[in-house]
């Protein structure tokens, strides 16, 4: 008796490589998760990151009986120009062919991306931004990254870069304590504290925290974990990691409730220059900060003082896959 039926398609496979854990998610043809899987990450060692990764797939097919589509996630962004990586905080990825690599290794094709990229498109396929013609994902975590997706496509750009905005400098600064002697403009919508001109002033700019990638006062060394940390120090508060900051603040203790205002005054400022730039329908924000409840409510009351229009209607919303997304995203890459 001959067979009719119609084989199951092919599963899409998506990995995360991140600098402590490689993550394998297998999703079916509508979006399902149907296997997931993680290792470490070798530390510091290129080949073994390699192989890694090629043994997590071959075990992950092994398991589910056929080959599927592969979409990774990394840090940083393949080069136009040389085809070999850069911009990686796991450095010892940068100046290497991973692609190529990887391929070679799975004898079949491989699709790359940014991971903030592949956390953007995960949440506009069918996240907290599906149907949004326009989205802007948002990676606020040990470092601050950022994904372009429009129709449902990630912009990669003319050298790799595109959504970078941890990277670009914070666009104007701080409170009325540091800026005393200038007219006031509003206040911030949950301290009352009142919120001047944003023009930096030479105080601020002396501020400027460096940054790894060599220069002073990116987004990334405000807006990052460890940045609303270091701003608690700078401000005289206690050595705190943020996710005690954010819940001292949410308790009512002062020095960590004016730490937490700065941070969505600047995130406010931040993001009122992507609207700006690119006018996105939502924004998803992403990354262990991204758990913050209030910057849902505080930061869109903040932003419109800087955006350039009479009314703001993006929307800002919190991720649907959380810390699933950018794997998810490295799956749907061959769907982009």
């Amino acid at each position: 008796m001959r067979n009719f039926s119609t084989p199951a398609p092919s599963p899409r496979l998506g990995v995360d490589l991140g600098g402590t854990k490689i993550e394998l998610i297998a999703l079916d043809a509508g979006g399902g998760e149907v296997l997931r899987r993680r290792v470490p990450t070798p530390q510091n060692d290129y080949l073994a990151t390699v192989a890694a990764v090629a043994a997590l797939i071959h075990q992950a097919e092994s398991e589910l009986g056929r080959q599927g589509s592969i979409g990774i996630g990394t840090p940083g962004a393949i080069s136009p120009a040389s085809s070999l990586m850069k911009n990686c905080n796991s450095t010892c990825l940068n100046g290497k062919p991973l692609q190529a690599d990887l391929e070679r290794a799975l004898n079949r094709e491989v699709r790359l991306a940014n991971d903030a990229n592949c956390f953007a498109l995960s949440e506009a396929i069918d996240g907290a931004a599906a149907g949004a013609t326009s989205v802007f994902g948002v990676i606020l975590g040990t470092g601050v990254g950022g994904g372009v997706i429009v129709r449902g496509h990630a912009l990669g750009g003319a050298n790799s870069i595109a959504g970078e905005w941890g990277h670009s400098p914070l666009p104007y600064f701080q409170f009325a304590h540091a800026q005393a002697d200038r007219a006031g403009t509003g206040q911030h919508p949950a301290t009352g504290e009142a919120i001047l001109h944003p023009w930096p002033n030479p105080r601020e700019l002396d501020a400027a925290p460096a940054c790894y990638c060599g220069k002073k006062g990116c987004i990334e060394t405000w807006l990052s974990g460890p940045a609303l940390a270091a701003d608690h120090v700078r401000y005289g508060g206690e050595e705190l990691p943020a996710h005690e900051i954010v819940q001292l603040a949410n308790a009512g203790y002062g020095p960590c409730s004016a730490t937490l205002a700065r941070y969505e005054e600047r995130l406010a400022r931040a993001l009122a220059g992507v609207i700006n730039l690119l006018d996105p329908d939502v924004i998803v924000l992403g990354g262990g900060l991204s758990n913050i409840a209030r910057l849902y409510d505080t930061v869109p009351r903040l932003w419109p003082r800087y955006v350039f229009s009479d009314r703001v209607d993006t929307r800002l919303v919190p991720p649907k896959y959380g810390d699933s997304s950018g794997v998810r995203g490295a799956a749907w890459l061959w769907d982009d």
